[in-house]
């Protein structure tokens, strides 16, 4: 996701509602559909998405034909979404992240996405004088 310029921040909800409509881009973009629901909490220097996913069919059918394949296509495809992920936060929000970390639960269809940047989102978010 390509973006030229930096979201001028007005309010914390509004951010809220912009991260969760830019990472279900993002998801639709890495795996080929969105999400069917997502949260985002924030506390301090963590960002912190839930989200309520649907199975990609294909990467369980390649976990079903051979586990190897179906782990290594999944790690490629959270991998890419952690750096279209990094590439929003950095060029969009102009967050200064630590890292990113991903997990997801395949039996609750559920995922968990930890965002940890250097300054609370708050310093972010205030406005610059």
């Amino acid at each position: 996701m390509q973006l030229n310029h930096h979201y001028n921040m007005s309010s914390l909800g509004d951010f809220k509602q912009e991260l969760i409509k830019d990472y279900n881009i993002i998801n639709n973009k890495v795996f080929g559909n969105g999400v069917v629901r997502q949260r985002v909490d924030i506390v301090g220097d963590k960002l912190l998405i839930f989200a309520l996913n649907k199975r990609v069919h294909s990467l369980s059918y390649l976990k079903a034909t051979d586990s190897h394949v179906g782990e290594l296509a999944n790690h490629c495809l959270v991998e890419g979404l952690k750096k279209e992920l990094l590439e929003v936060l950095t060029n969009k929000y102009r967050f200064d992240v630590k890292a990113i970390f991903k997990d997801y639960d395949v039996n609750a269809e559920l995922s968990c996405t930890v965002v940890l940047l250097e300054k609370n989102v708050g310093e972010y978010l205030a406005p610059k004088l």
